[in-house]
């Protein structure tokens, strides 16, 4: 018995696995281009360590205070010194779009005439005013909301 060869067969059977295969290779290259558009997360500024505000009790050292938190963003001396660490989260949902600011905070430590930790409060923005997320209060205008505000303004987005 003899066996024929048909070889138009042959040749239908890898274009039919060329063509699979360039499908295939496609997809997951339009999935790349895809997953590298995925949204950004960004931080600006300080990074607050995880338990580092627990750590600070009232009546603690100025150089305890450094050895926790680190080095302040801001130094101010309005009725003591105060050491403000300022911070901004934003994200990007999609890749070339403007970003999106997520959370922005002040964290205050203020000093009394001794060097000792008299307060430490925590700023935001909570409804578009600035919070204290220690206290749970908004503060009222003085020499302290005078000093934030353009902060706050300078990490706003444009």
């Amino acid at each position: 018995m003899t066996v024929s060869r048909q070889p138009g067969l042959r040749i239908a059977g890898t274009q039919w696995l060329a063509t699979r295969l360039r499908g295939a290779a496609a997809i997951a290259l339009m999935c790349g281009l895809l997953a590298a558009c995925t949204g950004e997360q960004f931080q600006k500024g300080y990074i607050l360590p995880q338990g580092a505000l627990e750590q600070i009790p009232i009546g603690a050292s100025q150089d305890q205070v450094l050895i926790v938190m680190g080095t302040p963003s801001t130094v101010a001396t309005l009725s003591g010194e105060v050491f403000y660490y300022i911070s901004q989260r934003s994200e990007r949902k999609v890749a070339f779009m403007k970003q999106e600011v997520v959370d922005q905070r002040v964290i205050a430590i203020y000093f009394d005439k001794n060097r000792t930790v008299q307060r430490v409060a925590n700023y935001g923005l909570q409804d578009g005013k600035i919070f204290d997320f220690i206290s749970r209060t908004t503060p009222t205008s003085g020499q302290e909301m005078s000093y934030l505000t353009p902060i706050f303004k300078l990490l706003s987005p444009r």
